[in-house]
């Protein structure tokens, strides 16, 4: 009779932890890599691209912004957890119906909250993306920030990295709730703080929540950010008659 050996055989592949395994931590050291990453953003802004035209010293350090935040955050996790970046932030596949009726909502959307604004009496104002519409080039980066490269980097960060966090300590309302008002108050700067711009951002942004926390995955939120900001980007274009 062969003896049994009752010693457990260790796992060479120990199984992936279960997003959030960051903690607040590393949501103050993201924050803060956030500032530091935009703080350098500006200097080169102002220092390298002086000669510059306007629309460009606008879109290249908001680039660079981005770039540098993200790869931070990637090397927190690499280094810290030893995780992926992406997975890790919930960019999974989702289903066509899933991603059509992402694609869908975001016009619609914008009309719900381009109502709710006028019931609010929006005030005008001069966004600063205006500043970069003029020239063929200009706008074209425009859009590509509007359109793709913002709406992902802000999925990626509120919904992808701090919603997750939020809702184990509040609940799934709770988190989501918090995390739209969080990311109103981040767009505030742009739309003079007005409370009814914030407000509605916010609304926008659990929106954005709901479709992550209801697909599991970050990329719902994203496609529904994107055509969201189209639309408004298509709207922005007519009324200047730049199309």
């Amino acid at each position: 009779m062969i003896p049994i050996d009752p010693t457990p055989i260790p796992n060479p592949h120990p199984p992936t932890p279960r997003p959030p395994f960051w903690d607040y931590s590393d949501l103050l050291l993201f924050v803060f890599l956030v500032i530091s990453s935009l703080a350098l953003s500006v200097l080169i802004g102002v220092l390298a691209l002086a000669k510059l035209s306007a629309p460009f010293r606008l879109f290249l350090p908001q680039i660079l912004w981005y770039a540098l935040a993200f790869v931070a955050l990637k090397a927190l996790l690499l280094v810290r957890y030893q995780q992926p970046f992406w997975r890790s932030l919930g960019w999974r596949p989702i289903s066509v119906s899933a991603a059509s009726g992402a694609l869908l909502a975001g016009p619609l959307l914008v009309i719900s909250i381009g109502l709710l604004g006028t019931a609010l009496h929006m005030p005008e104002i001069d966004l600063p993306f205006d500043q970069m519409l003029g020239s063929r080039g200009s706008t074209l980066l425009l859009g590509l920030l509007l359109v793709i490269i913002g709406p992902v980097a802000e999925e990626l960060a509120f919904r992808g990295f701090m919603m997750p966090l939020l809702i184990r300590s509040l609940g799934a309302v709770g988190g989501i709730v918090v995390t739209g008002f969080i990311f109103g108050c981040s767009h505030g700067y742009e739309y003079q703080w007005s409370w009814q711009y914030m407000l509605l951002i916010s609304a926008a942004g659990c929106i954005f929540g709901w479709a992550k926390y209801k697909t599991q995955s970050t990329v719902a939120g994203a496609l529904m950010h994107c055509t969201f900001n189209l639309t408004q980007f298509a709207a922005l274009l007519w009324r200047s008659r730049t199309i």
